[in-house]
């Protein structure tokens, strides 16, 4: 079956993100976030949210099976809808997302999604099916993706009783080990759980999953 994966945003509005909007940082990431190129989107949120986004981003890049002409992943963004992952962002884009909470009742959020979930579901056809990464014990995300996709919109069954910093664990180690989770429909899920058992600890030094956090000099 075709899979497409909705990743739920990184805050644009903590240290962070004030880390790269300061024009004196000079690691790498924030260089090349101040050029005329840009990061790709999942780069920089992996940078602003660091284990929760960084799992998603690799889980989805995993286990994705787009239709042609499709990305791996949708990100659920503030202000612009959604987003191709892999799409270029700079200094305009965070500032603007750093102006708009998540919140279902603010017009700026919910418009854009609706208008590009509509989009995708039609562009998609009915045989995709669409994993959203994120939480739905809240309103915020599933509630507005749910009008659009319906039955096709699905979510990791574990996923139900962790906390941001579990879920980041989880998909990180199910993509370095190619596991893939068990989805099951968000539409008349239960959307609470008992939390689980603690993931053991595990260094990602040395492998392709590691992340750097950098600082300003």
């Amino acid at each position: 079956m075709e899979r497409i994966f909705l990743l739920s945003p990184a805050y644009a509005g903590g240290k962070r993100a004030a880390l790269m909007l300061n024009p004196r940082a000079e690691f790498s990431l924030a260089r090349r976030f101040r050029s005329a190129e840009g990061v790709p989107l999942g780069e920089l949120f992996s940078f602003l949210s660091g284990l929760y986004f960084r799992g998603k981003l690799a889980y989805a890049r995993a286990f994705a099976r787009p239709p042609a002409g499709f990305p791996v992943a949708f990100v659920i963004t503030p202000n612009r809808g959604l987003m191709d992952v892999n799409l270029r962002v700079g200094l305009k884009d965070l500032r603007s997302f750093g102006r708009v909470a998540i919140d279902e009742n603010d017009p700026r959020y919910r418009r854009p999604l609706r208008r590009d979930a509509a989009r995708l579901a039609s562009g998609l056809g009915t045989q995709c099916e669409v994993v959203l990464l994120g939480s739905i014990s809240t309103t915020k995300y599933a509630e507005v993706l749910l009008e659009f996709f319906g039955e096709r919109l699905r979510f990791p069954t574990e996923f139900l009783g962790r906390g941001d910093m579990s879920r980041g664990g989880l998909l990180l180690r199910c993509a370095a080990g190619n596991r893939e989770l068990i989805y099951v429909p968000v539409a008349g899920s239960v959307r609470h759980g008992t939390r689980p058992a603690r993931l053991e600890s595990r260094s990602w030094k040395g492998s392709p999953f590691e992340f750097q956090v950098a600082r300003a000099g």
